[in-house]
Formats: structure tokens, C-alpha cells, sequence
């Protein structure tokens, strides 16, 4: 099992050579435009119109919490939009974060990153906007990734 990587810098710039995958998380309503992914779409277009699309299109397809779509962005990198939130505020039903999805997410995330040959780099997913704990998402991560050999890369911007 290789262990979590944490690292000072920005997750839209991965630090490391060979394949990669940025890996995020989405809503579950279609919403684009606070957090992490204005750093993505500030450097690429492409996963912000593709999940875009994809929620538009959600009658037609797999969008649902759980579901990822791998957006190639460059010739090396991948970003992943994982849809583990349920909406976007905290309210009645708590936080908008479903670690059940995240872990769905993270699972099929594996497969890819193993298929690839892939490393894979994230903010602490889950806990901004999403109002998720890192001492719940960590685990997530090490059962889904560290434990499958898959070099993972947590960037603290």
C-alpha cells in the first residue's frame, strides 16, 4: 500500500510525471461555479462543459451521486468529475457531502487510475463547499487508492 502524498501547491498542476488524473468532486444539480472547479476551469474549459453537458443530458445517461466522468484535458491528464454532493448548501438534511457516493466515486476512479497507469491528485476533496471531514474522506481514499497501489497526491493550495 503506498501511502497519501500531501503536498503545498496547486492540484490543477500535478506534481509528478507520466499519466495523471485530477480528481473532484460535483454537485448532483447541475451547479459550476465555486471552489475548487474555478481553478479547473480557469486552466481548461473542457470539464466544466462536459459536466455540463452531462447533467443536461442526465435523462440519457449515467449522471447520478457516484457517477464519474473522465475528461481528458492535455495528452497526460485526466480530470475526473465525481458527483458525491447532494445539492449545495448545508440545510435539514446536513451537509451536501455523501460519502457513500464519494466512496462509489473513489472505487470506480481506481479502476480508471489502474487501467491508465495513472497517478491521481486532488484538493482535500469533500471538505470545502461540500462541508465533508477529512478525518471521514482520508479513509475513503486509502481503502479505494493507497491500498491498490495507486499513487495518490493531496495538494493544501
Amino acid at each position: 500500500m503506498k501511502p497519501i502524498n500531501y503536498l503545498k501547491g496547486d492540484a490543477t498542476v500535478p506534481q509528478a510525471g507520466g499519466t495523471k488524473i485530477i480528481a473532484h468532486i460535483c454537485n448532483d444539480i447541475g451547479g459550476w461555479g465555486k471552489g475548487f472547479v474555478l481553478a479547473l476551469s480557469k486552466r481548461w474549459p473542457e470539464p466544466e462543459a462536459a459536466y455540463r453537458k452531462w447533467h443536461r443530458e442526465r435523462n440519457r445517461n449515467d449522471f447520478a451521486l457516484g457517477a464519474v466522468q473522465l475528461v481528458p484535458v492535455t495528452a497526460y491528464i485526466q480530470v475526473a468529475n465525481m458527483v458525491a454532493q447532494r445539492g449545495t448548501k448545508t440545510g435539514s438534511n446536513g451537509v451536501p457531502i455523501r460519502y457513500d457516493a464519494v466512496a462509489q466515486c473513489l472505487k470506480t476512479l481506481a479502476g480508471n487510475a489502474t487501467a491508465s497507469k495513472a497517478s491521481v491528485h486532488m484538493p482535500r476533496i469533500g471538505c470545502g463547499l461540500a462541508g465533508g471531514s477529512w478525518d471521514k474522506i482520508e479513509p475513503l481514499i486509502i481503502n479505494a487508492l493507497s491500498a491498490q497501489d495507486i499513487d495518490v497526491y493531496v495538494y493544501d493550495f
